[in-house]
């Protein structure tokens, strides 16, 4: 097995004959404790550090000469720079710089740099605020559009032929030349990539991007359409269809950039050496040159022979026709709209419809006005557009409403569109009540309970949100009208359970909200039960989570009152351990939130009545146990769980001595001790049956932290509620082969030796505890020792019974962790106690069942608290205890 190390050599006998060690506890300081348990303060050295100084970055370089030789040179250079907080204001060149840079070659191009983005500025800001960007879109799509199977690029790759050699050819000779390469490029080699995953394909995507750019960039302009009309013939595969939205954004992207690209080129040839372009331009301010080559892109691209390719090329250049006409963009929209026509694939066709319809909504809605009103249309419109679109034109849908054929479209149906965008964006706050109005004329005229309903329920939102509890109680008061007649109520429920949970959802205040004179009257249309139930559950939660202060508000009461009364009377035999717990939080929250502050008499009645209406739920009887002290001691022994019933005493017990009841909390305390000896075996958790030995050690360990403070009883003795405690322990009925008693007894004599200290380690105000009462009194210790060593003497027995093969390894364990009790709470320098800690420390390692890592570690601790002033006498225990060693 093994031997010991060289040392003193015992018996390794913790008892022959049982004999009587006598305890004495160290004394602990415990401030001084603390103190070496914190961590250690380190003095930050900051230097020459400051927030405000200019930040100083240094390089240093070293360069080796050779190998052999360690010569090396090292340079190091410094920089400063402060940034002035004001430049950052200015964005662009400023006028004044404009006029001086005149004479700079470069000047034209920063003017131009400078305007371009004062272009994009103002192009954004005529969208609005609200106006959510393409690249939003384009994120969402990529992310969600994806795929696992092989994708293919087919790409036609045209020769080089046909290049003008001379700057002399002829114009018409010039376009002849650039229409054959186009067409040479058609029908040339064809370069086919298979077998591609999606990031291939997006990176091959991305490189003809690049491509295009790059081609422009080098005045390569017919490759730079070639590389377009290509991209564009890819939108015409419909092979993985689940990845086809990320293709068109992926290949949109491209057009986007070629049309960019012709648009910037022609309009810097609309500005001379002196001016630019105003930031509104009129196809008057565009000069010939600009003009002939706007138009020249045209001509190419109504040259290409596909039809999608041709689309989705002069679609990308559409923004030119500003250069040539001022309607030319309208004229040209409903012949791209017709070419559609042309596309067979339907998925295809509905895509290029997208890319030609990324316009503002104004544009549309003037459609709509051409059109007749179509109410289809607009409530098309209506739903595919952004909800802040519509709200800041909320006024203009209401008057193309009030306009639409009755028979096409029915009007509510356009109303309940604009509903729902209402109810997710804000309109103009001065339209805002004109918009109810003329809304809520037309809703209140519906005539099928059906129709109203889906109507009201989605302006009821838009009601709570903007108006007080007046038009509120106006639109609940129709509600109730139109949908009590023939108990319509009855299929509506989900409705009518919608506007109850957007009426709570937007009135926190519930004596507001109870002061809405028909939202109980409301309530009453809920006449299944079940139904009604959810919505009492959905009002006390809102309540629970919004309700900040308490109340005795006696509208909240009474109302509340009744909304918990309808829960709890849905409680019977059938309901699930789940809902009741859900039934119980919700109405123990609502007694949380009730107090009538110092008047007692009504707090009291409150409880009284409230224990009454709740009885079927035992958690709310806990809550209100713990609210009202008074009514615990009665009501406690009522319940069902045993521990339940230990717990609540104990925590009653602790309530009642925070609060100076000190009679009260002996009865609670006396009460759980009784009851210990009722403690089952095995106890039902959760619905499964588990044994209750370790539950009970933790209730007496929570019970062992209460009784350090607990002041003795004048006429009861010294520790009287230990002394009967231990009793209680002694009796009880422990499983066979459980060392859960010696447990519970090493926490006995932590407890006893923390009340053998001059000055406990906590108190409760206002409560004076047993250091105050005896300080430090003789009798009082040496009955303190008497009991200590009662404990000590059982627990040594209990050892001594494990002394069979087959509870070996339990006395080791038991040992080392009374021999660390007795290090931590007792007083070493007593000779009979350290030579019993030194037989524990033995038989902590008989037989080989010791934890070799924790015996080390153990040791070490020990010697390190040897150092500290007035432990000293560590250091001589420490040579008496040998670490066993292994062969």
């Amino acid at each position: 097995m093994g031997s010991r190390a060289d040392g003193p050599r015992t018996s390794g006998h913790v008892t022959g004959k049982m004999a009587v060690f006598p305890w004495h506890s160290r004394n602990r300081n415990y401030k001084a404790e603390f103190a070496s348990c914190r961590l250690e303060a380190v003095p930050l050295e900051f230097g020459d550090y400051h927030p405000l100084k200019p930040i100083t970055v240094t390089e240093s370089k070293t360069k080796k000469v050779n190998r052999k030789g360690s010569t090396s040179s090292t340079s190091s250079s410094s920089s400063s720079s402060v940034v002035d907080p004001l430049s950052s204001v200015l964005d662009g060149t400023d006028p004044l710089s404009m006029f001086a840079a005149t004479a700079d070659p470069a000047a034209l191009a920063a003017a131009t740099d400078s305007c371009r983005k004062k272009r994009d500025r103002d192009d954004n800001s005529v969208v609005g605020l609200d106006f959510e960007p393409w690249a939003n879109k384009r994120g969402e799509i990529l992310a969600r559009y994806t795929t696992t199977e092989k994708l293919s690029i087919n790409l036609f790759m045209g020769s080089e032929k046909g290049k003008a050699g001379t700057a002399t050819l002829a114009m018409s000779e010039k376009v002849r030349t650039r229409l054959e390469e186009l067409d040479d490029f058609e029908e040339g080699s064809q370069k086919e990539l298979l077998n591609l995953t999606q990031q291939d394909y997006v990176n091959r995507i991305e490189e003809l991007n690049q491509s295009l750019k790059d081609a422009w960039a080098s005045d390569q302009k017919v490759k730079a359409l070639k590389i377009v009309i290509q991209c564009s013939k890819l939108l015409s595969d419909t092979s993985v269809i689940q990845f086809y939205p990320s293709k068109f954004v992926l290949i949109t992207d491209i057009l986007d950039t070629f049309g960019k690209l012709v648009y910037e080129r022609i309009f810097s040839m609309c500005m001379d050496n002196r001016s630019v372009l105003p930031d509104h331009f009129s196809p008057e301010n565009a000069n010939d040159t600009a003009k002939e080559t706007c138009l020249n892109w045209f001509f190419k691209i109504a040259s290409i022979r596909e039809l999608i390719p041709r689309f989705y090329v002069e679609a990308s250049i559409l923004k030119c026709n500003k250069f040539l006409s001022k309607t030319g963009i309208s004229e040209c929209l409903p012949r791209l709209t017709c070419m559609i026509r042309g596309i067979g694939d339907p998925l295809v066709s509905v895509y290029a419809r997208a890319y030609l319809c990324r316009a503002l909504l104004t544009e549309m809605m003037e459609r709509c006005k051409k059109l007749g009103n179509n109410a289809l249309l607009l409530n098309s419109v209506m739903s595919a557009f952004r909800a802040e679109f519509i709200a800041t034109r909320s006024m203009d849908f209401i008057g193309m409403i009030k306009e639409c054929d009755e028979s096409g479209f029915p009007k509510h149906l356009l109303f309940r569109s604009l509903g729902l965008n209402l109810a997710l964006a804000d309109p103009p706050e001065s339209d805002r009540l004109q918009i109810l109005n003329e809304a809520w004329k037309v809703i209140t005229k519906l005539k099928n309970p059906q129709d109203y309903i889906n109507c009201a329920e989605v302006w009821v939102e838009y009601t709570c949100k903007h108006f007080t509890k007046r038009e509120v109680n106006t639109v609940l008061a129709d509600v109730i009208k139109h949908m009590t007649p023939d108990r319509a109520f009855e299929d509506s429920y989900p409705q009518l359970q919608l506007i109850i949970k957007k009426v709570i959802a937007h009135f926190h205040d519930f004596s507001v909200l109870f002061s809405v004179e028909k939202f109980l009257p409301f309530l009453d249309m809920f006449q299944k039960e079940s139904v009604r139930v959810e919505v009492c559950k959905c009002i006390m939660d809102a309540f629970i989570k919004h309700q900040q202060e308490p109340t005795k508000d006696p509208v909240i009461l009474n109302a509340l009152l009744h909304v918990c009364k309808t829960m709890h009377d849905s409680v019977n035999a059938l309901t699930l351990e789940d809902e009741k717990r859900m039934l119980s939080y919700l109405i123990n929250g609502f007694i949380k939130m009730i107090s009538f502050g110092r008047d007692f008499e009504q707090q009291l009645s409150f409880y009284v009545e409230s224990r009454s209406m709740f009885c079927n739920l035992e958690p709310v009887l806990v809550q209100l146990i713990h609210a009202c002290v008074a009514y615990c001691f009665i009501t406690i022994p009522s319940l069902a769980g045993i521990f339940t019933r230990l717990n609540l005493y104990l925590h009653s017990g602790q309530v009642a001595l925070a609060n100076q009841c000190l009679s009260q909390a002996d009865a609670f305390f006396k009460a759980a001790i009784s009851l210990i000896p009722e403690v089952p075996k095995m106890i039902n958790i959760d619905g499964k049956m588990r044994p209750s030995e370790s539950f009970l050690l933790e209730f007496l360990c929570n019970f062992f932290s209460t009784l350090l403070i607990v002041p003795d009883h004048p006429e009861h003795g010294v520790l009287f509620l230990v002394r009967e405690l231990l009793n209680v322990i002694q009796d009880y009925t422990w499983e066979d082969n459980s060392d859960e008693k010696i447990r519970i007894y090493t926490c006995v004599l932590h407890l006893l030796s923390a009340m053998s200290q001059e000055t406990y380690l906590y108190h409760i105000d206002k409560v004076d505890s047993n250091d105050s009462l005896y300080g430090g009194d003789s009798k009082f210790l040496a009955e303190n020792n008497k009991l200590c060593e009662t404990v000590m003497a059982q627990i040594l027995e209990h050892l001594k019974t494990l002394a069979k093969d087959e509870a070996l390894k339990r006395q080791s364990s038991l040992g080392l962790s009374f021999f660390n009790s007795i290090l931590a709470h007792g007083d070493l320098r007593n000779n009979k106690l350290n030579q019993l800690s030194v037989n524990l420390w033995h038989l902590a390692q008989r037989h080989g069942c010791a934890d070799t890592r924790t015996m080390v570690k153990t040791l070490e601790y020990i010697k390190k608290q040897s150092k500290q002033p007035d432990m000293t006498h560590l250091t001589e225990l420490a040579l008496r205890l040998p670490l066993q060693t292994r062969t």
